[in-house]
């Protein structure tokens, strides 16, 4: 079986080729910024994309014809449990519309149907951002007007989720982890046997990322956004140069540990605090799961570092084994998920 994956991003979309679990190419296809301001919306790009993969595919020798499906990256659909889902007509009419917000990843979806209908071949979306298998009582928030979003890296965390099953001799479905998304943006997930129960996620709660804020003290956010910003500039400000950003200038995980080994005071003290802060939430998951935990499992880029790993641990270690697989493969992951589909191991889940 022959997958074309599809995966847009802000600046870019990410095109890769698989032969079953093989990857036979991978692209990136990069936007101008004077290209994207054409476009009034994040869906009028659609057509724009979709014609420069096409173009990307046939200028390395492929024809729509080679594939048995297209899969797309998903993006901020309604809240859905986890899967391989069939792109139908609710998909495209939920991302032109976008009502759940509008984001580059929304297309990933749209994009896969398009390329898919021109040749008759089935499409698909895996895992996206908005997976939501959280209990009710985990939506609970201390305000009843308010309620806990679920959105995270839940690709990355399906994947690595059966990935560190596999390496404990189980099923997926058999174990409870905790897994630890340790990216530009973090989120700490209690995994149990096979759902995602509850969440940390960098975009509201839990500990600071790179440029994200995370959780922040109620009455001093309250002042802040009455500070005289505006709405735009506050979501600015704690979604893109907060966090570990705000503190030392940069959101370059290998400059802040090279600084730390150097000693410098200020990137030692704030390191420590994002280690304080993750431990602290995967404690937190470890309560959701009662105590009874197969593994922690660090992922992502940031995972790469040794001492990072080595001083979380130092706080969480005794609660269960680590598990390390840094990286993410977000590519192989919608692959792999559409090939499930494809090979009869599971059907397409419906949105």
């Amino acid at each position: 079986m022959k997958v074309l994956v599809v995966n847009p991003g802000a600046t870019s979309t990410k095109i890769a080729v698989f032969e079953e679990t093989e990857q036979l190419f991978k692209l990136g296809i990069d936007h101008s910024a004077e290209e994207l301001d054409r476009f009034e919306r994040v869906f009028d790009q659609a057509d724009y994309r979709r014609d420069a993969i096409l173009t990307a595919v046939n200028e390395a020798g492929y024809q729509l014809s080679d594939f048995d499906a297209v899969c797309g990256r998903g993006g901020l659909y309604r809240p859905i449990p986890s899967g391989t889902y069939a792109v139908s007509d609710a998909v495209l009419a939920d991302v032109e519309a976008a009502p759940y917000g509008e984001h580059p990843s929304n297309l990933g979806a749209y994009i896969a149907r398009r390329l898919a209908d021109m040749v008759g071949i089935p499409s698909f979306f895996v895992d996206p951002v908005c997976v939501d298998e959280m209990t009710e009582i985990a939506h609970y928030t201390g305000f009843a007007p308010f309620r806990r979003l679920c959105q995270f890296h839940a690709l990355n965390h399906k994947s690595i989720g059966r990935k560190a099953a596999e390496k404990l001799g189980k099923k997926y479905e058999e174990v409870n982890l905790i897994v630890c998304h340790l990216g530009g943006g973090v989120s700490v997930g209690a995994h149990e046997k096979g759902r995602v129960v509850d969440v940390c996620n960098v975009k509201d709660e839990g500990a600071m990322g790179l440029d994200r804020a995370g959780g922040l003290p109620t009455n001093q956010l309250i002042n802040y956004c009455f500070s005289g910003v505006t709405k735009d500039e506050a979501k600015k400000v704690l979604g893109r140069r907060a966090g570990m950003f705000s503190y030392l200038g940069t959101t370059d995980f290998r400059v802040i540990c090279a600084n730390v080994v150097a000693g410098d005071e200020k990137s030692v003290e704030a390191y420590k605090a994002l280690v304080y802060q993750l431990a602290k939430d995967i404690g937190a998951m470890s309560t959701v799961l009662k105590g009874k935990v197969d593994a922690i499992v660090y992922t992502g880029g940031m995972a790469y570092e040794d001492f990072f790993c080595e001083d979380i641990t130092e706080y969480v270690g005794h609660i269960a084994p680590i598990v390390r697989l840094a990286g993410e493969e977000e590519m192989r992951s919608l692959a792999e998920g559409a090939l499930r589909v494809l090979h009869g191991e599971q059907e397409a889940s419906v949105y």
